[in-house]
């Protein structure tokens, strides 16, 4: 199986679901990793550009660190993702066409910011405008629509999961990987008040418990029509 994760900020996808990803790589899945944003807007004490040249590089590390095949950036700047630029939009379809997945993890589209919510339109629209045949882009067009999977929303407190996966073999690496964001210790304590990489370990913690796991992560499924299949996607048990 095929699978891209489409995150809106360099550790968006990691927070989200990586210990998921991690699980499709050992089961044999060519896993990729795509960001929106370039991280722009991710430290205090930096200019945009160079915190994001260094946010790259740190998204670039964590995929590398769970197995994934490989990691796009788009380079958008914080705070402009804009799910009707088709600049954006025909970037996006080319990295669904090169990847050609069976299925897209990606924000949820109730979310705390207008980049996380822009890129889940970015992410429904995209793959599928690249199933057109009539839509030209650079790598040829994708034969099937890709079902989606929702990550759970750092911003909504009533998320309802449709799956959850079993994490526990794999919330080490997920630590590893979101260990590499180095440059982001300080800069979401200051802006956020809290200690989100503890925070992600304490809600995987969580939603196993609700599903009989010691770490779990959770989706909604996108249940609308060429999105669903009679069989299951995700990782099982453990």
């Amino acid at each position: 199986m095929r699978v891209l994760a489409i995150g809106c900020h360099p550790d968006d996808a990691e927070f989200g679901c990586f210990g998921t990803l991690a699980r499709c790589v050992a089961r044999g899945d060519e896993v990729y990793v795509c960001g929106i944003t370039n991280g722009s807007g991710g430290s205090m004490t930096l200019e945009p550009d160079e915190i994001a040249a260094i946010r790259v590089k740190e998204a670039e590390a964590a995929a590398k660190a769970i197995g994934a095949k490989e990691y796009f950036n788009l380079g958008v700047y914080d705070l402009y993702v804009d799910s009707n630029d088709r600049a954006v939009i025909d970037k996006l379809v080319d990295v669904i066409r090169y990847t050609k997945p069976d299925m897209i993890f990606t924000q949820y589209h109730e979310d705390y910011m207008r980049d996380h919510t822009e890129t889940s339109l970015l992410a429904f629209n995209a793959s599928f405008i690249a199933t057109i045949p009539n839509y030209k882009t650079k790598y040829p067009v994708l034969e099937v629509v890709p079902s989606i999977f929702y990550m759970e929303s750092e911003g909504v407190s009533d998320f309802r999961p449709t799956d959850y996966v079993d994490i526990s073999d794999t919330i080490e690496l997920k630590t590893e990987a979101l260990k590499c964001h180095e440059s982001q210790y300080g800069w979401l304590s200051a802006h956020t008040g809290n200690d989100a990489f503890a925070a992600s370990h304490a809600k995987n913690q969580f939603r196993g418990k609700q599903c009989g796991a010691e770490y779990a992560e959770c989706f909604s499924r996108c249940m609308l029509n060429q999105r669903v299949n009679t069989y299951r996607m995700l990782p099982e048990g453990r």
